[in-house]
């Protein structure tokens, strides 16, 4: 093993170990700069609950999508009795919601504004970051109504099946992309507990 691989490790480790506050987290370390520009994949990791077609409620209508924070899936309805389900992480403790929402606008690598309320929580976040593959919104984001909340990818494939984030629902950015072809702005968002 050599010592940039054994550095890799130990640095990989402690990242590992800390806790995590999805929303909340940022790329302080570069990891783009890290693998000496030579990282040039959309994704950091694969979801850890792959993606599937299943029998679904026939009552939802085609092209909605439905949310299950309890059991961390979403589903995006094929046609009525089918859907995609794909895993996500959703809302801690103290920031679950539930309701329906309509997509209000859809974006590819969108930059990110932390709302006044997380700065509040994490005042040494950035005030802007553009969009790319460190920002935190990954590489879609779908705007749920005149919410703060979004469907949007991460490069943290670790917390999807977690209740992790601040009220928004994340996917990996592979899942993501594939959600933000199928889905159209108007489209009805289901959030149930």
């Amino acid at each position: 093993m050599s010592v940039r691989s054994v550095a890799y490790a130990a640095l990989f480790s402690i990242l590992l170990a800390a806790p995590a506050a999805a929303d909340d987290r940022y790329d302080i370390f570069g990891f783009a700069a890290l693998f000496g520009g030579g990282y040039s994949g959309v994704t950091a990791g694969t979801s850890p609950i792959p993606r599937q077609v299943v029998a679904f409620d026939p009552k939802y209508k085609p092209g909605s999508i439905v949310v299950n924070t309890s059991t961390r899936r979403l589903y995006f309805i094929t046609q009525p009795g089918r859907a995609i389900q794909y895993g996500v992480g959703v809302g801690r403790e103290g920031f679950q919601w539930s309701g329906v929402k309509v997509v209000s606008a859809k974006k590819e690598w969108p930059s990110w504004v932390p709302p006044a309320q997380m700065l509040k929580r994490r005042p040494d976040l950035p005030r802007y970051m553009p969009g790319g593959i460190d920002n935190p919104l990954g590489a879609r984001a779908m705007y749920l109504g005149s919410s703060l909340y979004r469907i949007h990818g991460s490069n943290e494939p670790e917390t999807i099946g977690q209740a992790v984030s601040s009220g928004c629902i994340r996917m990996t950015n592979d899942d993501v992309i594939d959600l933000y072809s199928r889905v159209k702005v108007g489209a009805t968002v289901y959030v149930m507990r």
